[in-house]
């Protein structure tokens, strides 16, 4: 926990408080696969304001199952901690969304604190794609993802940051944004990316940061057992046609690949976000992703 989110946590809320009803989600949830049969959902405890009525066997891969999870109240709010875990069992292959972009709402105390476990054994294929995080005036957000893949088992996560909120107001006038995401093949950490935003001891617009950018796009290709220099070339080709500015890297110990996408809009940053997921799972799945219905 960074120092400056425990004092947040400390601060007094006039509503009702962090971890009380309604502002604690949870979304537990496992996925199983026996022999050449579809992807199951065997378990899940969820807890509102997470919401989910199932799961979708619409994705084009073989054996290939889809959860959205939902969220009734449209907005993440001081105070609010959502939790999310997912355990892909050995050979299942799961793809894992929202209904829609997380809105952080303005903020007078507190934060909000948004949690992912993603957990593949061997053989199994996990995505984690959700809809981007906008950010609104004085808001406060921990953002953290943990990853444990097996040497045989790939995970993709994706994330689209968007600073200029809903509202009126100029670009970056949140007040703290913390990002973590680490990652580890049989227990050897091979990915450990952060990003602290704090506009007002530092503006992100300055060239070490996001420059003249107002979107990031971030894509992490776990995939131990892939070339990951042919996949890293693949996306990067495959990048050169879109409005952002965009990289792709390998990963220590050629674990995967990690994408970076800077833009102006965040149409823009999320197009080439997914782009860079296709050109993956066409890699590794021998299947492009299903990007039509995804609200572009």
């Amino acid at each position: 926990m960074p120092p400056a989110f425990r004092e947040y946590g400390t601060q007094h809320l006039p509503q009702s408080p962090a971890f009380g009803h309604g502002k604690e989600g949870i979304a537990d949830l496992v996925v199983a696969r026996e022999g050449d049969n579809p992807t199951r959902l065997i378990s899940d405890l969820v807890k509102v304001p997470y919401h989910l009525t199932g799961t979708l066997d619409s994705d084009p891969v073989d054996g290939m199952t889809t959860i959205c999870l939902q969220d009734p109240t449209g907005a993440v709010t001081q105070g609010d901690r959502q939790t999310l875990s997912v355990e892909a069992r050995p050979c299942s292959r799961a793809h894992v969304t929202t209904q829609s972009a997380t809105k952080i709402q303005t903020m007078k105390a507190s934060y909000a604190h948004l949690d992912a476990t993603l957990v593949a054994e061997s053989g199994a294929h996990l995505e984690y794609i959700p809809g981007p995080t906008i950010l609104n005036e004085d808001a406060r957000c921990l953002q953290t993802t943990t990853v444990d893949v097996a040497a045989d088992a790939t995970v993709i996560v994706g994330d689209v940051f968007v600073p200029d909120g809903l509202t009126d107001h100029e670009p970056f006038s949140f007040d703290h944004f913390h990002s973590r995401l680490e990652a580890r093949v049989d227990d050897s950490l091979v990915c450990a990316d952060a990003v602290d935003l704090r506009p007002d001891e530092r503006d992100p617009r300055d060239p070490a940061t996001v420059g003249e950018h107002a979107v990031v796009g971030t894509l992490y290709v776990f995939a131990p057992s892939a070339d990951a220099d042919a996949l890293a070339d693949a996306i990067h080709d495959r990048l050169t046609d879109h409005e952002v500015a965009a990289g792709a890297s390998v990963l220590k110990d050629d674990a995967g690949v990690t994408v970076r996408a800077l833009g102006d809009r965040s149409a823009d940053v999320t197009a080439a976000v997914e782009a860079a997921w296709d050109e993956a799972r066409e890699t590794l799945l021998g299947t492009g992703a299903p990007l039509e219905g995804r609200g572009r």
